[in-house]
């Protein structure tokens, strides 16, 4: 009988040859992939639609959010297949935008207007949330267990609005600290186009930090049954605390946000080592982000966060001696989770490539024990998972919807698995929506661009609605593919 030893050795064999080993050429259309990407943000658009949206079979929505506590909360995004405002998944998707903009823009060409609009359209609603109340913070709109009890299209939806807050009594640090990052994030981006529409933001974002540092506490205990099992913080508080410090100090300048990160970095979870990047746990990311301040700028007491992204990164490259193939599906495809996985590939991907980006601009190299690892293998670790999403995969099937010949059909997802309310101007009620949840047919509507939960640890996919798991699309996966796609339709020669 094979050995347990020979068979692990042969699995991680394979793995190097799919992960580094050359490839046969595939002609994969980067910026029409990018173009796509971004416009599946239009079809999760929540409020008053502008002239122009993308998405022709959506249609205004939830244009009385926050009405009944005299609050205007309408706008922002539904996080994934529902009619839901969840603060902390959207926060996160307007983070990873808007990181997505000032460090991959330059290679967006005419899609860096239709980028940043997908930026201010989470950023307008986080600074409202953020500003509607002093001393409050609201960060959802939509009452999770009724909404999911219905299948509605979001023009249709009669679910009850609750609105959620924290605020001093009720603190939450993680949502807070997440929404602290996102506006300051966003602050980079329109620094030049719009100077006075970032300096709002850069304001906000310092107030909300202020308040998420002085009143610790996670949202998740304070909202509990609202917000979890849905988007609990499972990661606590002090990771979005880091984040957010990081982030203030790269769009401010401000030496108090570096002091900060200096003073508290190892209480916060500086010292850890982590292998997962998410709209929960900000710890690898925030490492990534810091190193950019130490390759570039060679800010002093930075190098704690470059050895550790270097071992997050090593964990990740087959050959190295910390290599973890356990991370892998047969197939090459990072894999995580049984859970809309493909959330834990882009932003993984995202991670190698600005890491990449930054190492070259400081003339570095990964340290992988014995073995250093070039800029150039982090980008070819990229692209490979940029293309198993696109086609390049045992299943040869895209999981973009409406990118390439092959890609699935039964999203799930409310508004693009019923009629529009063009096509239908009746309203379809919460019960006589299910119909259109478990009917056969592909979806009437094409939710362009969204890339869904993804295959299993063994590169298998079930193309059926009821099976969220693997074919509910998600804010959150598609913003970290922004940047990886803009970067390769932008050196498409250099790369293939």
């Amino acid at each position: 009988m094979e050995s347990r030893s020979s068979r692990l050795f042969a699995t991680v064999a394979v793995l190097h040859l799919l992960l580094l080993a050359p490839r046969l050429a595939v002609a994969f259309n980067y910026a029409d992939a990018l173009a796509k990407s971004i416009i599946f943000f239009e079809g999760q658009r929540s409020g008053k639609l502008p002239p122009g949206n993308r998405m022709p079979w959506r249609a205004d929505s939830g244009l009385t959010d926050g009405a009944q506590h005299n609050v205007d909360l309408v706008g922002g995004y539904y996080d994934a297949g529902d009619n839901v405002k969840f603060g902390l998944p959207m926060a996160f998707t307007t983070t990873m935008l808007a990181w997505s903009v000032t460090d991959f823009g330059k290679f967006m060409g005419a899609e860096l207007p239709h980028a940043r609009a997908a930026v201010r359209w989470g950023a307008d609603y986080l600074l409202k949330a953020a500003t509607a109340t002093p001393g409050a913070l609201y960060v959802q709109v939509g009452d999770p267990g009724r909404d999911h009890a219905c299948w509605e299209r979001p023009e249709d939806m009669d679910t009850p609005r609750g609105v959620y807050r924290v605020d001093a009594s009720k603190p939450g640090s993680d949502v807070a600290g997440e929404t602290a990052a996102a506006l300051a994030a966003s602050s980079v981006v329109f620094r030049r186009s719009d100077p006075a529409y970032s300096a709002r933001l850069l304001h906000a974002a310092m107030a909300v930090f202020d308040f998420a540092d002085r009143h610790r506490g996670s949202y998740s205990d304070s909202l509990s049954a609202d917000v979890c099992p849905y988007y609990c913080s499972y990661s606590g508080y002090h990771d979005e605390l880091l984040w957010a410090a990081s982030w203030l100090h790269r769009a401010s300048n401000n030496a108090t946000y570096m002091t900060y990160v200096q003073a508290y970095g190892m209480q916060l979870g500086a010292g850890d080592d982590d292998y997962s990047f998410s709209w929960d746990d900000k710890r690898v990311a925030t490492k990534v982000l810091l190193s950019r301040g130490f390759l570039r700028r060679k800010l002093q007491g930075l190098e704690l966060y470059k050895s550790h992204s270097d071992s997050y990164i090593c964990s990740l490259v087959p050959g190295t001696s910390s290599f973890q193939a356990g991370q892998y599906a047969p197939g090459g495809l990072i894999y995580k989770e049984g859970e809309s996985n493909m959330q834990y590939v882009t932003t993984a991907t995202f991670l190698v490539l600005a890491y990449a980006k930054y190492l070259k601009s400081g003339r570095a190299t990964v340290s992988c024990g014995g073995r250093d690892v070039a800029p150039a293998d982090l980008v070819a670790l990229a692209k490979r998972q940029v293309d198993y999403i696109l086609g390049k995969n045992p299943a040869g099937r895209s999981y973009m919807v409406g990118f390439g010949a092959r890609y699935p059909q039964r999203a799930h997802h409310r508004g693009a698995s019923m009629p529009s309310v063009r096509a239908h101007p009746g309203r379809i009620g919460c019960d006589g929506g299910f119909q259109y949840l478990h009917a056969a047919g592909a979806n009437p509507n094409v939710l362009i661009g969204a890339v869904l939960g993804g295959p299993d640890a063994h590169d298998s996919f079930d193309d059926d609605r009821g099976n969220y798991a693997q074919s509910e699309p998600a804010t959150y996966i598609n913003a970290p593919l922004v940047g990886p796609l803009a970067f390769f339709a932008g050196t498409i020669k250099k790369y293939n």
